[in-house]
């Protein structure tokens, strides 16, 4: 059950996740920024306006995000970019990483998250070594043919093949990315874009509905918090359980 970039999951849904998603992007401008604020000669900052325009970011919030650390704004705050490691019971195990200007309000919200829901706190690298860092280049099914890429994938160092409805996902290692993505554009199969990601080299079926239930809210507490960039779990849930525990949480859901 690993996660896509929070930035990414379950867009447009709500005002909300909107908002946290025009924040995040700011984030990760001004962390850019911070190196060149010349967009010219900065290909980090470079792409990431590009990623925020993709995303329909208002043109007023770049500005902002490249004044945070391009010397022009003095009175912003420097971005940081932390990650946590946690353990639930059962050893299902959870990494985060979050962007934050303020590392005591973004530390005391995660820890309420993760106390809220009987998960422990451990050492740094004491959970990391079940996420090494991942390419997980993104397709369009809307543009290429599945079919094509699974016959494709066979000649190349693609570690593992995912896909739902929208998306095909091709996971490699980090030195493969180059030789990998070459050769797709040689074959005219231009991807949408590649990411980094933590992906769980061992995973955790999860089959009690009390403990499904805890991670569900969880994540959706993670989704909503503004500083939580992405994240990534080993914990596997069956889909009839997950469509239990969201039934669940639809006739418990207050509504006014």
């Amino acid at each position: 059950m690993w996660r896509w970039p929070t930035i990414e999951w379950k867009r447009n849904i709500s005002n909300a996740l909107k908002q946290k998603s025009f924040s995040l992007h700011a984030k990760l401008i001004a962390l850019a920024a911070a190196k060149w604020s010349d967009p010219h000669l900065n290909p980090s900052l470079y792409d990431a306006l590009e990623k925020a325009r993709k995303d329909n970011v208002p043109s007023d919030n770049i500005e902002r995000a490249v004044k945070k650390w391009s010397g022009e704004d003095k009175s912003s705050e420097q971005i940081s970019q932390i990650i946590y490691e946690w353990y639930a019971p059962g050893w299902v195990a959870i990494i985060i990483q979050v962007l934050t200007d303020n590392k005591n309000r973004t530390a005391a919200n995660i820890r309420h998250i993760f106390s809220k829901f009987g998960w422990n706190m451990w050492e740094a690298w004491s959970v990391a070594w079940i996420f090494p860092k991942k390419w997980v280049i993104i397709f369009d099914k809307s543009k290429v043919k599945e079919s094509e890429i699974e016959e494709l994938v066979f000649e190349t160092n693609v570690d593992d093949m995912q896909n739902n409805d929208k998306n095909i996902k091709l996971i490699c290692s980090l030195e493969n990315l180059k030789e990998v993505s070459d050769f797709f554009k040689s074959k005219w199969k231009t991807f949408e874009k590649a990411t980094i990601e933590y992906i769980p080299n061992n995973e955790v079926e999860v089959t009690e509905f009390d403990k499904a239930l805890k991670i569900i809210k969880m994540t959706e507490a993670l989704d909503e918090d503004e500083d939580v960039e992405d994240y990534s779990l080993n914990a596997i849930i069956s889909d009839e359980l997950e469509k239990e525990v969201y039934d669940f949480i639809e006739k418990n859901t207050f509504r006014t």
